[in-house]
């Protein structure tokens, strides 16, 4: 069995990603998992684990994914000092057919995010069989030949890549080369190759610039690495075997980028700072983050010429989440100059953007899922109309700016109201 650390570190950490400060937790082998509503009824247990089951990607083709072990040799590590910077991401791509399907998450990864859920579900740890879950991409499955647009992902403080795994696949579905970001030390854990597994290791509070530059740096790295990709190089620092062709599907004059929270912030950050970003989408994430006062973020100062979306949720600080009642959004939708639009999910919540927004209602046909995180993650918005905008607006702003295919941005979908 593993002993592993895990820190609650802020508000912004996914609710079921996080454990209790310095509660040490051990991996759990029992599968004795209670019924719906068993807690009163001594006795009465689940032999069988809850599988995760998600929606499949819509688009033509297949999908295939790997992952890289990224060494970034001339930096040292901030939350970590004295050991180079690492990071771990997954390539998600048009495939020429599946091959056996990829995990969730990776096995350790998903044993600790699994501990953490078991926490905010308030069910034993093994009711959800998190490990054995699959993805709906194809391990190292043979690409789909052709250039293909890059898009970024960079997820919320403390969650691991694979939350997104909807909006990903759906991406990859639809003939986009997709990159997820583990911003390790920062997310609960991070597997690496050889079953090792770095946890979240945080300095004491403040912490938020820290997380901001870093993350930063961890996406500028990594649009580096797919460069050197893209050149015929492997920059997987074990020189693991990589599907053939990859890098020859990257074309990266036409690169995109979008996260959910933090990693929306970051998209946005890069959007401003890095011209090889296109066009960037903010899924929910305050811009302003780090700062006391928003108007002294620099990329919330500057503003941008290229285009970006904005998609709020239904509640987050005062109100509807959009330009009108966040300053740091308002602020920046005033000093950008290019296309811009603004999306609200007014019966959503802030992981409405993520898989939660399938993960939690699946979960209620099997136990109570306790009300408060329900409130808390994704409201009461009704979920296929949630996915279907998330899986139609996100690659419609992508296919508009790195395609040139418009899309009608007058006409909102059900379950989501255009702000401007």
């Amino acid at each position: 069995m593993l002993n592993r650390r895990i820190l609650l570190t802020s508000a912004a950490v996914s609710p079921l990603a996080a454990l209790p400060a310095l509660r040490t937790a051990e991996a759990s082998t029992a599968v004795a998992v209670p019924t719906r509503g068993a807690a009163s009824s001594a006795g009465r247990t689940r032999a069988v684990p809850v599988q995760i089951r998600l929606p499949r990607p819509t688009g033509p083709y297949p999908v295939g994914t790997t992952e890289l072990h990224l060494v970034d040799a001339g930096r040292d590590d901030p939350f970590v000092p004295g050991r180079p910077r690492e990071l771990m991401i997954s390539i998600w791509y048009p495939a020429s057919r599946l091959t056996a399907p990829a995990p969730y998450l990776p096995p350790l990864t998903a044993e600790v995010f699994g501990e953490g859920a078991a926490i905010a579900l308030q069910q034993p740890v093994g009711t959800i069989d998190w490990v054995g879950a699959k993805s709906h991409a194809g391990l190292l499955a043979p690409v789909c030949p052709g250039k293909r647009p890059v898009v970024l992902f960079s997820p919320g403080f403390g969650v691991p890549r694979g939350l997104a795994s909807i909006s990903v696949t759906e991406l990859a579905s639809r003939g986009y080369v997709v990159v997820t970001v583990d911003h390790t030390y920062e997310v609960s854990a991070v597997e690496f190759p050889g079953n090792r597994i770095e946890v979240q290791t945080l300095p004491p509070a403040p912490y938020a610039m820290l997380a901001r530059t870093t993350r930063f740096a961890d996406l500028r790295f990594v649009l580096d690495s797919l460069t050197r990709l893209a050149r015929g190089e492997n920059p997987d620092a074990d020189r693991r075997r990589l599907p053939k062709g990859l890098g020859n599907l990257l074309d990266l004059d036409r690169i995109g980028s979008y996260g959910h929270s933090a990693g929306g912030l970051s998209s946005i950050d890069l959007l401003v700072a890095d011209p090889r970003i296109r066009a960037a989408i903010d899924l929910d994430g305050e811009l302003g983050y780090g700062y006391d006062d928003p108007a002294d973020a620099p990329t919330v100062a500057k503003g941008t010429n290229r285009p970006f979306l904005l998609m709020g949720s239904g509640a987050i600080g005062p109100g509807p989440h959009d330009h009108r009642t966040d300053p740091s959004w308002g602020l920046f939708w005033d000093h950008s100059s290019g296309w811009k639009r603004d999306l609200n999910v007014p019966n959503g919540r802030h992981y409405s953007f993520v898989d939660y927004q399938a993960l939690i209602p699946w979960f209620q046909r099997f136990f109570i899922v306790p009300p408060d995180l329900i409130a808390n993650t994704v409201g009461t918005a009704n979920v296929d109309q949630v996915l279907r905008a998330m899986r139609t607006y996100i690659p419609a702003f992508f296919d508009q700016h790195l395609r040139h295919r418009p899309y009608d941005w007058t006409r909102a979908l059900p379950e989501t109201r255009f702000i401007a």
